[in-house]
Formats: C-alpha cells, structure tokens, sequence
C-alpha cells in the first residue's frame, strides 16, 4: 500500500511465533514493513490491545515518539522521544495504551519494520489515530548538539 509518506508491506502473518528478550513474550501474529520517504510523519497511532515491536535495520536512523496514554499506568502522561537504528539498534515494544510515532528526518527513505501481536482486520480494526502534532511540533526536530 503506497501512499504520499512513503509505503506499507504485510511481510507475513503467524500462529505460534514468540518473541522472546522482553519481560513477558510476545506472541507474534503478523510482520510487516514500512518505508517512510524522507521528512515523513507517520503519527499517532494507538492500539486498546496490539502490541507492536519496532526495528529499524542499521542503515537507517528514525526519530521515535511514544507518549503513555493510559490513565491507570504508573507512566501516564510520560512522553519518550528517541532515535532508533543507526548506533541504536534494537527491538522496542510498545504496549497498548501507548500512543506512537515515527518520522523520518533523513534525505533518503528508510525502514521500519514491525511486528504485532494480533493480524490487522479490516472489518474491525484496532487502529485510533491522534494528529501527528498533538504533543507538540518540537518533538519532531533534529536534536543538534
């Protein structure tokens, strides 16, 4: 699916796929791959019960957003903002509740690869969206220094 921030692919789809290293596992249902065109804000997305993990393959670097969203979490209201890829390699997991975002600052496209605890369904999709600006432009600049 391709649109004007770049595109998405359904990279496969899983029944018992376990990803392990985080304090509980998690159940893998669906891997996909996103590629965002240079200065894309793809922002925010919210889930009531999808876990997503994120990776961003080396070569590329992406400003990452997450602002906790739910009221009963000892994080509530806590907004993080952190580059992943590059020296920064790793899987993060965002639980449900969590809003996120992701933008690509660079001068050429990069990926972001993810994998979610439950298969997208269209007829009944757990997808919320908040505008790419709810917590404010600045989160979204280059950190000089």
């Amino acid at each position: 699916m391709y649109d004007d921030g770049g595109y998405f692919v359904e990279l496969a789809r899983m029944q018992a796929g376990v990803l392990s290293g985080f304090s509980q596992p998690i159940v893998v249902q669906q891997v996909s791959l996103s590629q965002l065109s240079p200065g894309a804000i793809k922002a925010y997305h919210l889930h009531r019960t999808q876990t997503d993990v994120w990776f961003v393959p080396p070569q590329f670097s992406l400003v990452v957003n997450l602002h906790d969203v739910r009221a009963d979490s000892a994080t509530y209201n806590i907004h993080m903002r952190f580059v992943l890829g590059g020296s920064n390699t790793k899987l993060l997991a965002i639980p449900p509740g969590v809003a996120h975002g992701v933008a690509n600052l660079n001068q050429v496209p990069a990926s972001l690869f993810y994998y979610t605890t439950e298969q997208f369904d269209k007829t009944n999709p757990d997808e919320y969206r908040l505008p790419w600006d709810h917590f404010g432009t600045d989160v979204w600049k280059i950190t000089k220094g």
